[in-house]
């Protein structure tokens, strides 16, 4: 792990008996903008959370060109609830959230029933070393 990246564990707080999603922190524009893109499949309960400066449907969409499978998408807003979930396709040019969102979760396509629409997640930094 570079020096300097940040993990967040991710609690589904209205489906408390599912394991955390371990994802990286992802805030810069470099870093968005890669995503998952050239990567391999996540690994189970592992991810990506893209963090944008402000909510937004626009901001919030995402890409799928260069990633080579597909991606279960968990929009959620400022509150830190879920907007939208989205079962995203490989090479597809762009997913747009139904409603505005801050953070956009990437992770394995198995998990998109691990999150509702309304769901209260919960981020909790975890500490490296």
């Amino acid at each position: 792990m570079k020096p300097g990246m940040k993990q967040v564990l991710i609690y589904n707080q209205d489906n408390p008996e599912l394991k955390p999603v371990q994802a990286r922190y992802c805030a810069s524009f470099a870093c968005r903008l890669r995503g998952l893109t050239f990567q391999r499949k996540p690994a189970p309960h592992r991810g990506l959370l893209l963090v944008q400066a402000r909510e937004s449907r626009v901001d919030a969409a995402i890409h799928m060109l260069g990633v080579w499978m597909d991606l279960t998408a968990v929009w959620i807003n400022e509150r830190v609830e879920v907007v939208d979930v989205q079962l995203v396709r490989a090479w597809r040019p762009f997913y747009v959230p139904a409603l505005p969102a801050r953070y956009i979760l990437e992770l394995a396509a198995e998990h998109q029933a691990d999150f509702k629409v309304g769901d209260r997640l919960k981020f909790e930094e975890v500490a490296l070393g």
